[in-house]
C-alpha cells in the first residue's frame, strides 16, 4: 500500500494543507503535482489498497478546470481517497461536490473531505498567514479521525455541501499578470507557468491560455510579475468585506 499525495497548489497554499494532513495520515508520501504540465499523468495509476489525499484550491467556488483534466486522466482503480478544498475565507461553494464528482469519475473512493483555509491567492492580506498554528492542530485533530476511518472496513462516501456544476469552469478574463519593469527574464515564471502559458522572451502571458493561478506572481524573484492595480485595489476592497470574519477547517466523513 502506498500514500499519495496529489495537489494543485500554484502559490503553496493548498501544498501547505496538504502536507499537514499527509504527515499526520503516513510516514511515506508520495507526491504528484498536478501543476507540473511535463508530467504524463495518464501514466500514473494506483492500485486499489493505495490511499490518495487529493487536494485543489477553490477558485471563485470550483475546482480549477487543469486540475480537473488532470485528475481524470489519473487511474484511481478504487484507491480510497480524501479529498481537500482550500479556500481563501470567502467561500469554497461547489468545490468539494465536484471534486467528489471528479474523483469518482477518475476512478477514486472517497472516503473523507475536508475544507481548509489558506491565505488568498490573489488578495494576500485576506486569510493572511493561513494555514497557522490553529489550523494545524486542528488538521491534526482532523486527520486522527480519518484515519481511524481508513483503518476501518467504512467505505461510505461523506456528504459534502455544494452541488456539481453543469458547465466546465471557466478562466476569469483580464487577470492575466504581465512582467513589470523590474523583469530580469530569467525565465523562471514560464517554466514554472502550469500551462506554459508565459512568452519565454517576453514573460508576459498569452491571456487566452492563463488561468489566472497567480503561480507566476509566487515564484519570480523580483517581484516583476504584477496585476493590475485596478483589479488588486478593487479585489482587495471586495474581499476585505466579504472576508472579514474567520472562518474555520470542516471535515466531512
Amino acid at each position: 500500500m502506498k500514500f499519495y499525495e496529489i495537489t494543485f497548489s500554484p502559490t503553496g497554499g493548498t501544498k501547505k494543507v496538504a502536507d499537514i494532513l499527509s504527515r499526520s495520515l503516513s510516514e511515506q508520501v508520495t507526491e504528484i503535482d498536478l501543476c507540473d504540465r511535463n508530467v504524463v499523468f495518464p501514466e500514473i495509476a494506483l492500485a486499489e489498497d493505495d490511499i490518495a489525499l487529493i487536494a485543489v484550491p477553490s477558485y471563485g467556488g470550483r475546482v480549477p478546470r487543469t486540475a480537473l483534466d488532470r485528475l481524470c486522466a489519473i487511474s484511481g482503480n478504487k484507491a480510497r481517497a480524501v479529498l481537500v478544498c482550500v479556500y481563501g475565507n470567502r467561500a469554497y461553494d461547489n468545490t468539494l461536490a465536484e471534486l467528489m464528482d471528479t474523483a469518482g469519475k477518475a476512478g477514486f473512493r472517497p472516503v473523507a473531505a475536508v475544507a481548509a483555509l489558506a491565505e488568498h491567492s490573489i488578495a494576500r492580506k485576506v486569510a493572511s498567514g493561513r494555514p497557522d498554528a490553529e489550523d494545524e492542530k486542528l488538521l491534526k485533530e482532523m486527520a486522527v479521525q480519518i484515519r481511524q476511518k481508513l483503518t476501518s472496513a467504512d467505505f461510505s462516501t461523506p456528504k459534502v455541501p455544494g452541488k456539481i456544476p453543469e458547465k466546465p469552469g471557466m478562466q476569469t478574463p483580464g487577470m492575466a499578470p504581465n512582467a513589470s519593469d523590474a523583469c530580469v527574464k530569467c525565465g523562471l515564471c514560464a517554466e514554472k507557468c502550469p500551462v506554459g502559458a508565459i512568452n519565454p522572451v517576453t514573460m508576459n502571458p498569452d491571456s487566452q491560455k492563463c488561468i489566472n493561478c497567480m503561480r507566476c506572481i509566487s515564484v519570480c524573484p523580483v517581484g516583476a510579475k504584477k496585476l493590475g492595480r485596478v483589479i488588486t485595489s478593487v479585489g482587495g476592497v471586495a474581499l476585505g468585506v466579504l472576508c472579514a470574519s474567520r472562518k474555520e477547517c470542516e471535515l466531512f466523513l
